[in-house]
């Protein structure tokens, strides 16, 4: 297998025969940064699906801590191809190559720190063909470190442009227990239609992480895609590994692109109408964040998404000239409450 481009090194695994493998149902993508502790773990639950029909796909974004020292060896319990990025090019960019790598179906899209039960792909993928108005699949997140804990059933969004993953915290025997729509798909453990996936551009790449699935699905939700939350489809998930959940590099990217997807998204009238809702939640994160000591970060992050906003409000006009449902819609799938963003914020710093 050749590779094109500086910035891309490739090499195919041991145990991997693309003369000799077949096309597969569902291309894997595992996307890893110094994620040595976790990959060989995820790879080894991976090896364990009850479905077989599947390849994966590891794309590293330089790391440094020997992630792939040990895949390197080979994994034979399934079709499996490597490729190292000459630099930290983020977690967009990485998992749009891997897509376009991709020969699957069906995209499901996984976190080296997310673990698969046995069934998840034989879940997920069951749905999927059971429900054929849906392109988009969420999983059932269990905390890892707190497996009575959920860490998520898929994303909500709210009206004022904050975004959450549903039930994150709550008690895993009293929540996310049934099968439902969701607004869009937390990619530790998603499945997407490849196809639409890559008519829609992928993950934006001038996000490099964070907040780019709830923009996918947005964009993907305009174009008149349904999600569907999955609670058969189970993984633990350690969570925020390599950036940590507190970390500035969390809060820079995570407020930036957040303002960015709600300019880019939200189409007219919404947009204007809960445009002083959005700024006012917007002051009361950076209070609350400034207090912690995390005024720079979110200070760069409100600046530099100020300074990005004309190529934002260009890729606006791409975006809602190609909207396919009626503005009213969204209302359906969106989070309503004017409190509920305190409630959830509330929630998800409870000391567990």
């Amino acid at each position: 297998m050749s590779c094109q481009g500086p910035s891309v090194q490739c090499h195919v695994a041991a145990g991997y025969n693309s003369a000799m493998s077949s096309v597969p149902l569902v291309s894997v993508i595992l996307i890893t940064w110094n994620s040595a502790a976790h990959l060989p773990h995820c790879l080894s639950a991976l090896s364990a699906q009850t479905l077989r029909n599947f390849e994966v796909i590891v794309i590293d974004n330089k790391s440094v801590d020997g992630s792939l020292l040990q895949v390197e060896k080979g994994w034979t319990e399934f079709q499996l191809t490597l490729r190292r990025l000459d630099a930290n090019l983020g977690f967009a960019v990485a998992n749009n190559l891997g897509a376009h790598l991709a020969r699957g179906k069906w995209i499901a899209l996984l976190n080296a720190d997310a673990y698969p039960e046995p069934d998840w792909l034989k879940q997920v993928v069951q749905a999927a063909e059971q429900n054929p108005q849906y392109t988009m699949f969420s999983s059932r997140q269990i905390q890892h470190h707190s497996p009575g804990r959920l860490d998520g059933a898929g994303d909500s969004y709210h009206i004022s442009g904050i975004a959450w993953r549903r039930f994150y915290n709550r008690l895993a025997e009293d929540y996310g227990n049934q099968r439902e729509e969701v607004f869009s798909a937390c990619p530790a453990a998603a499945l997407y239609s490849r196809e639409q996936f890559l008519k829609a551009g992928g993950f934006d790449e001038d996000y490099f992480s964070y907040f780019e699935d709830v923009d996918l699905g947005f964009r993907l939700r305009l174009g008149g895609a349904k999600c569907l939350y999955v609670p058969g489809a189970v993984v633990r998930h350690v969570g925020s590994a390599s950036t940590g959940k507190r970390s500035d590099f969390s809060v820079y990217y995570g407020y930036r692109n957040m303002i960015w997807t709600f300019v880019k998204d939200m189409p007219s009238p919404y947009l204007w109408i809960f445009l002083p809702l959005h700024i006012i939640t917007l002051l009361f994160f950076f209070v609350y964040l400034t207090a912690r000591g995390q005024g720079s970060a979110i200070s760069r992050a409100i600046l530099h998404a100020l300074r990005g906003m004309p190529k934002m409000i260009q890729k606006r006009r791409s975006i809602q000239n190609n909207k396919k449902i009626r503005t009213g819609e969204l209302w359906k799938v969106m989070s309503t409450g004017l409190l509920e963003p305190y409630r959830e914020f509330i929630q998800r710093n409870r000391v567990k």
